[in-house]
């Protein structure tokens, strides 16, 4: 595969790196897991959408450019390029966005979409439940229909950035008697409507990046329902499209990891090669994550065509995912006892964020949607296997 860029395609990456270098702040921003950090990130999302590069694939008139998946796919690489903050917003602008784009109706996109975009609201995702997982089939929580409302009890776990965000988006069983993927629906609502309780989960650096959600009989509008009563799954399931297959992760966050970690082993190449099989590694990892990048681009082509995104994006989720965690595992290969240090610490030197983002990718193979639930989706709708 062959990558030419349009003469509108390289000006557009013209202006967006042009942006970046003006406005990407000096000193890093805090944690998005810390109270101070997530209202950091909040205000930068403001500043981006002031610039309309909150979410350039939006329509304009909802303050994006109303770029296409490409120009989306530039845009990453100039946003890691030039160090700028991780989206903290990115449940809602990168999953739920498309969602409403797809499902929602015209008040629903102009009530959530606008205040998504500015960072007024920050969504959290609430699929996952004890004792179903990623099994999203399994979900016990409930929506019962009582007039103009639904009236909804259980319980989520698992929801990133739900600590401090202001809405979730969730499926609920609504059919008492259905099973499986059958009777659900897909609901949206403030999480500081009455009967909601989250409680932080902390993460395994202590921070509360993740949390559990509890339902005691809350109210949510019927208009807040997304794509209609029982029609939950389908709804999920084009979600989970965007969250396994293009939209969560671009190629460019593991293009940037992939330099970082050449530069790194560069730096100590030559106690590294004592082990020749890290600079293997570090030559796998590189061209792993241009493979993926390549691969990314081909499906966004197709999507530009009007394709879709398919079961295959479980093979996505998987390839970055497990991507992702050799890359961090080799990182600390090289740097040997050293990656135990945090990056304050004294003799940190270049440890940088490589401990903390090994820790953060052992979530990888989990998050969207466990890898072996990938496995089974594979086998079973790519691969025709039986069920076992």
């Amino acid at each position: 595969m062959e990558l030419n860029y349009t003469p509108a395609q390289q000006a557009f990456r013209a202006e967006v790196r042009a942006w970046l270098a003006a406005n990407v702040p000096a000193t890093p921003l805090a944690s998005f897991d810390t109270a101070a950090g997530f209202q950091q990130h909040r205000a930068w999302e403001a500043r981006l959408n002031e610039g309309r590069w909150g979410m350039v694939t939006w329509p304009t008139e909802l303050g994006g450019r109303g770029c296409d998946l490409i120009e989306w796919l530039i845009f990453e690489e100039e946003y890691y390029r030039a160090g700028a903050p991780a989206r903290v917003n990115q449940n809602g602008i990168f999953l739920l966005g498309p969602t409403l784009m797809e499902f929602g109706t015209a008040e629903q996109q102009a009530r959530f979409l606008p205040r998504m975009a500015t960072g007024q609201d920050i969504w959290a995702q609430g699929w996952s439940e004890p004792g179903a997982g990623s099994d999203m089939a399994a979900i016990r929580s409930t929506a019962k229909r009582e007039g103009g409302h639904y009236v909804l009890n259980g319980q989520k776990i698992w929801s990133t950035r739900a600590v401090w965000a202001d809405w979730l988006f969730g499926i609920f069983r609504s059919d008492p008697h259905s099973t499986r993927h059958h009777g659900l629906t897909f609901i949206l609502l403030p999480l500081d409507s009455p009967g909601v309780t989250v409680r932080p989960i902390p993460q395994l650096n202590g921070l509360p990046g993740f949390a559990e959600i509890f339902f005691d009989d809350v109210k949510v509008p019927v208009e807040n329902v997304l794509g209609g009563e029982g029609m939950g799954w389908h709804v999920a399931m084009s979600t989970a499209g965007f969250e396994r297959g293009l939209m969560l992760r671009s190629p460019a966050r593991f293009q940037e990891t992939a330099r970082r970690l050449l530069q790194l082993y560069l730096a100590n190449r030559e106690q590294a090669d004592h082990d020749p099989a890290i600079g293997e590694a570090v030559m796998r990892a590189w061209l792993d994550a241009e493979a993926y990048t390549l691969s990314t681009y081909m499906t966004a082509s197709r999507l530009v065509q009007g394709g879709r995104i398919g079961p295959e994006s479980s093979t996505n989720k998987i390839f970055w995912s497990e991507l992702d965690q050799r890359m961090h595992e080799t990182a600390l290969s090289i740097l040997g006892q050293r990656a135990e240090l945090l990056p304050e610490a004294p003799d940190a030197g270049e440890v940088g964020q490589w401990l903390d983002g090994f820790l953060f990718a052992q979530a990888g193979p989990i998050y969207a949607g466990t890898n072996e639930i990938q496995r089974n989706i594979i086998a079973e709708r790519m691969l025709g296997m039986p069920r076992a």
